[in-house]
């Protein structure tokens, strides 16, 4: 059954007293750290010295200290590096300074789920992941306001884990708008999938074969690129604000039908028998084994694949695009 906690459930007041120590100073870092100062606790902030997040870090007000200083000195100790990356992290710098009664945060299941990371029965673990980027975490709580965020437990080994992850998401803003109780495991396979399926793998190769069937009928590939990549934000912001019905009645009539009588004819049975493949190696962990020893490799199919990619035509005819929209500049 469905468990959402608000601002009622949480209180801040059992953060005090207590360090946050924030590892890793990028995005859901900063707006984490940010939200949390300003909640009236004490943070600690970890990232590389001589790095641009180790400078907005000073910018923003903050003393960085190695991660090794700030697993000593914090209670809590918040891991938001990337995860391939964590468990080195936690190896080598959080784990000899981790003492009975401290805890672990995460906002991403993965190293705990797949035992990347093994945390001694003496300390708490929990996660709060908010349900947005690290910006619009920061920009909702400066409103007022706050980003939906996840919350499970671990390890509970204080008989607290769950109070002192709800004041951490309290802290966060999130509590405004809702803090929906999850697991380690659900968190991080319906995370992968949907990264794997839908967001990235499945929506980047759909455009692509959109683009590629358009350019091999003869079409220009500029007028492939805005039919099948520039407006699909219209589509997927539509989605976000009113679901998939809501955005069926606010495009054209023409588009709603051919959504409604095309739709399946490209995600198909197999298709769907596809995913379910995906689903079952994320679930035995096959996946994170793969991912794993890719990065023990040192990567090689990773970036091979991410130069074929970047050699495809649909991205040099999007750069020239992008030329002509000065309101994407910023974010070039």
């Amino acid at each position: 059954m469905l468990k959402i906690y608000y601002d009622k459930d949480a209180d801040l007041n059992i953060l005090k007293g207590k360090k946050v120590a924030i590892i890793g100073y990028g995005i859901q870092g900063r707006g984490q750290a940010l939200n949390l100062r300003d909640s009236g606790v004490e943070v600690i902030v970890s990232e590389l010295e001589g790095t641009d997040n180790y400078k907005l870090a000073v910018q923003d007000g903050f003393k960085p200290v190695t991660v090794s200083e700030a697993a000593k000195l914090g209670d809590i100790i918040q891991i938001l590096t990337q995860d391939h990356v964590q468990a080195k992290v936690y190896k080598e710098y959080i784990k000899p300074n981790l003492k009975k009664g401290k805890a672990l945060c995460f906002s991403h299941g993965f190293n705990i789920h797949f035992k990347q990371i093994k945390p001694s029965k003496n300390v708490d673990v929990f996660m709060v992941a908010p349900k947005g980027p690290g910006a619009l975490v920061r920009k909702m709580y400066q409103e007022g306001k706050g980003v939906p965020c996840l919350v499970a437990i671990f390890q509970d080994a204080t008989g607290n884990a769950l109070k002192l992850a709800l004041a951490y998401a309290k802290g966060l803003g999130a509590a405004k708008a809702g803090v929906i109780e999850t697991t380690f495991k659900e968190e991080t396979e319906t995370d992968l999938f949907g990264e794997q399926a839908v967001l990235c793998g499945g929506a980047s190769e759909l455009i692509k074969a959109g683009f590629d069937t358009l350019v091999e009928a003869g079409y220009q590939p500029e007028i492939a690129y805005f039919e099948v990549l520039h407006e699909l934000k219209l589509i997927t912001d539509l989605i976000q604000e009113t679901g998939i019905a809501g955005m069926r009645r606010r495009v054209s009539n023409t588009a709603c039908y051919g959504d409604l009588t095309r739709g399946k004819r490209i995600i198909t049975e197999k298709t769907r028998k596809e995913m379910k493949k995906i689903l079952k190696e994320i679930q035995s962990g096959k996946f994170a084994r793969e991912w794993i020893r890719e990065n023990e490799a040192a990567r090689p199919n990773f970036n091979k694949l991410l130069k074929e990619g970047d050699e495809h035509q649909i991205e040099a005819v999007g750069k020239k695009l992008r030329e002509m929209m000065p309101w994407m500049k910023k974010n070039a």
